[in-house]
């Protein structure tokens, strides 16, 4: 028995076709209570996948180490692009 089709509402945007990317980006939740609610399912997705496991490991936590270290070198990047054109003097 085939399922009913998902309304478009409540698709994934991986689910979402190309030429309906506009109307599904306009059903979204774009007001600040609707992002940070968006954030905290997002954090509670990875929370549940790679912490709040039986049996742990050290994926979910490197990634988190992974982030920080890209995130601290974005925000210094200014700086050490202007160190790299000194001279050893």
């Amino acid at each position: 028995m085939a399922q009913p089709p998902v309304p478009l509402k409540d698709m994934k945007l991986l689910d979402v076709k190309v030429g309906q990317l506009s109307t599904w980006l306009a059903m979204r939740d774009f007001t600040p209570s609707g992002i940070v609610g968006a954030f905290r399912r997002g954090y509670d997705r990875y929370y549940n996948k790679y912490i709040n496991v039986r049996k742990g490991g050290l994926g979910g936590i490197s990634m988190v180490l992974a982030g920080y270290v890209v995130l601290s070198y974005i925000w210094s990047y200014s700086h050490l692009k202007h160190d790299r054109r000194r001279k050893y003097h």
